[in-house]
């Protein structure tokens, strides 16, 4: 199933059993949010209606779901949402996020939506007295490459915190809150930092990382697409299928195979930007590959070079994870799920 939707900060209620899904754009930006949905088999209750396109496919009431991250810190939500949205819930899936060329072009909008509804949403759960799990998608944006704290070449479990970015700083941010409400018992909190997940469905989005998709998702529609990095450039990827995978993972583990306060690093793929491209052309051909331009972006490339490119994710792993084969089985599965 493919989810077109690029949503803004949503809260989404599932029954009979009560997930709850915050929801939009950052590492987790383009998820299917109704495989998620129908991987845990939880019928759909929509919590909040603002705007946006509707969830196609999605079981229940389906429609157009959105609530803006502010609206839930200033208490302006529509009935059913907000606080009153998570009474019952005993897993939350808090996914929104500000993106980070979103944060990078407008400081306020990342406080607002990073940091300020990320409180409020934790100080709810708190206030439950219930000790939901909360599953909290964090990003690859926490490390980074400085003058005084060079990124290792490839990073594991140890490897400390060094954003480089305002959307990086708001993910470590959230990361530590978290982790402090589990250390006082307000909540079972459970961190997971996504790599940039390609190929994302939908519209192209304002992340830094977006073309990373746009590459392959807009030539396989017929569309031209922007490259502002050099072939060489690696990343970091994992397909929607593996986020989904390591979030259900996060908030179905037991304490003990969980292991701790800390993030969890998800498993991801390296690739070059050459390798996705050559991929592209096996999947569809040297005409697909034509519709790229290759237009480098200074301010991109440098948010891009400071996310680390290697992972080595043991802890990841131990709870049975594992990252993506290569590109091509990507490419194969987004155009599978794009049929249908």
């Amino acid at each position: 199933m493919r989810d077109e939707a690029i949503f803004e900060p949503g809260v989404l209620v599932l029954e009979p059993q009560d997930l709850s899904v915050t929801r939009v754009g950052g590492a987790a930006a383009g998820l299917p949010l109704g495989e998620l949905v129908f991987e845990l088999g939880f019928q759909v209750r929509i919590a909040a209606v603002e705007r946006g396109p509707g969830y196609p496919g999605l079981p229940g009431e389906g429609g157009d779901v959105a609530l803006a991250a502010d609206r839930y810190l200033s208490g302006q939500q529509g009935a059913g949402s907000g606080p009153d949205a998570l009474a019952r819930a005993e897993v939350i899936f808090h996914l929104a996020a500000a993106v980070s060329g979103e944060c990078e072009a407008d400081f306020d909008l990342g406080i607002r939506a990073n940091l300020r509804a990320s409180e409020a949403l934790l100080a709810s759960c708190r206030s439950l007295g219930t000790n939901p799990v909360v599953v909290f998608s964090s990003s690859l944006a926490v490390f980074g490459a400085s003058g005084d704290h060079p990124l290792p070449a490839v990073i594991d479990d140890q490897t400390l915190p060094n954003p480089q970015s305002s959307y990086g700083v708001q993910k470590v941010i959230g990361e530590q809150l978290l982790a402090d409400y589990t250390r006082k018992g307000f909540l079972r909190g459970r961190a997971v930092r996504l790599a940039t997940v390609s190929v994302r469905p939908g519209r192209p989005n304002a992340a830094a990382s977006g073309f990373l998709s746009g590459i392959i998702r807009e030539p396989l529609a017929g569309q031209r697409a922007v490259c502002p990095v050099a072939p060489p450039t690696e990343a970091a990827l994992i397909s929607p299928a593996r986020a989904i995978e390591g979030l259900l993972r996060a908030a179905t583990a037991s304490e003990q195979s969980w292991g701790g306060r800390s993030a969890v690093t998800l498993p991801a793929l390296t690739v070059t930007v050459a390798d996705m491209v050559a991929a592209l052309e096996q999947a569809a051909g040297p005409g697909a590959s034509a519709l790229i331009d290759w237009t480098p972006d200074p301010a991109v490339a440098r948010l891009v070079l400071s996310w680390p490119a290697r992972v080595r994710a043991d802890r990841a792993e131990r709870l049975g994870l594992a990252p993506d084969p290569d590109f091509g089985s990507i490419i194969g599965r987004y155009l599978a799920e794009s049929r249908h």
